[in-house]
């Protein structure tokens, strides 16, 4: 089966990770540091939390910036539900924002319109998380723009987008959001196992959130209320979890790191070649802001159901058939059962609803070869 994503192991970081276990520290060493440097780094952040997965990431970033009972959390419902579901791990409630029909990404007129209606019902979101879809980052200026005016933080969900830009700056830069959130699952453009992580230009949410991930402790002899603690003290000042990502992780990811570019630039071959081989198929094509690059982990089509001669779920069946392991991203976050208990309804964001009826997920990956991606190309248009 080719499947629509999958990490490349390299003999490289094979021996970082044979390296790690044959060191002095498989975890709390000094490799995890080192990977957060090297992260914030490349996208121009101050600041980088590695954590034991994205999800824990988007977890510590709204208790750092305070989220909890009677606030709201408003994201997109064309995501992962972990972007919603950080906010009711920490007694929020969550609201959804339509996507934009081009982008698949928060649409920042339909978040104003909200935001005006917030005002008048005092509803108002304490933290929206922009949701950078299959890679292509969300508006992040325009949603800046609108935080500033009615007062809300913004976490930019940048699981997809390690390795995008926007505005000619690297994804994670933080420049338009409070924190930004990458990924480091396998499908995504650099792993660490299961891992991911928070970057921040504010030392305070940082120190915050890395206290955070390893139970609420602190070791800094400036943060301790015992002003006559032994050398061996240490103190929790809150509750926190065990969210801390290993060395032998941070390994595999700061080996990873050397092979970003020409996955990038893979991924980028790929789409390309299915851009110019569907362009006169009867299906939607990826559209791409001016201005934004992706990091295209994800390579969406949506099948036209007037031109077409065969459905969505048609096509699935036929590609699957042929071991071509396409999937769909993603199935909205509002018609979960969780959130269908909390009041949610088919047809109350219905540009994502629509998206969904015709979207596909075609395989994208570093290690794609080229007769595997003729397959695809051939199966898909023998059957369109």
């Amino acid at each position: 089966m080719i499947p629509y994503g999958r990490q490349f192991i390299s003999q490289a970081d094979i021996d970082a990770v044979s390296d790690i276990l044959w060191s002095d520290f498989l975890t709390q060493g000094p490799v995890v540091p080192q990977f957060e440097e090297a992260v914030a780094h490349l996208c121009g952040a101050e600041y980088g939390i590695a954590l034991n997965s994205a999800t824990s990431a988007l977890h510590v970033a709204c208790i750092a910036l305070g989220l909890g009972p009677g606030d709201y959390l408003w994201t997109s419902p064309n995501t992962f539900v972990a972007s919603a579901n950080c906010a009711l791990y920490c007694g929020a409630s969550v609201d959804f924002v339509d996507i934009d029909s081009r982008t698949y990404n928060l649409d920042v007129e339909k978040l104003e319109e909200k935001l005006k209606e917030a005002v008048r019902s005092k509803t108002l979101p304490k933290v929206v998380v922009a949701v950078d879809f299959a890679g292509q980052p969300a508006d992040m200026r325009g949603i800046y723009f609108l935080s500033q005016k009615y007062g809300f933080r913004v976490i930019e969900d940048a699981s997809h987008s390690i390795g995008s830009r926007y505005e000619k700056r690297p994804t994670g830069n933080c420049a338009h959001a409070d924190i930004t959130i990458f990924s480091f699952h396998p499908v995504k453009m650099i792993t660490t196992g299961e891992g991911g992580m928070a970057l921040t230009n504010d030392y305070k949410l940082a120190s915050h959130m890395g206290k955070i991930r390893s139970h609420g402790i602190t070791r800094n002899a400036n943060e301790w209320n015992n002003i006559e603690a032994e050398p061996w003290w240490y103190e929790q000042q809150e509750i926190g979890f065990n969210y801390r990502m290993t060395d032998i992780a941070a390994a595999l990811g700061l080996s990873q790191l050397n092979n970003l570019d020409r996955s990038l630039h893979r991924r980028s071959e790929i789409a390309a070649t299915y851009n110019y081989e569907f362009s006169d198929s009867p299906v939607i094509l990826p559209w791409q802001r001016p201005g934004a690059e992706t990091s295209w982990h994800l390579y969406v089509i949506r099948v036209d159901p007037v031109r077409s001669r065969v459905s969505r779920r048609e096509l699935y069946d036929e590609c699957r058939r042929a071991e071509i392991g396409v999937n769909v991203h993603y199935i909205p976050v509002h018609w979960q059962p969780i959130y269908r208990k909390l009041g949610f309804r088919r047809g109350d964001y219905p540009q994502a609803e629509e998206y969904y009826a015709s979207a596909l997920s075609l395989p994208i990956y570093y290690g794609l070869a080229e007769t595997q991606l003729a397959h695809v190309i051939a199966t898909v248009k023998g059957h369109l």
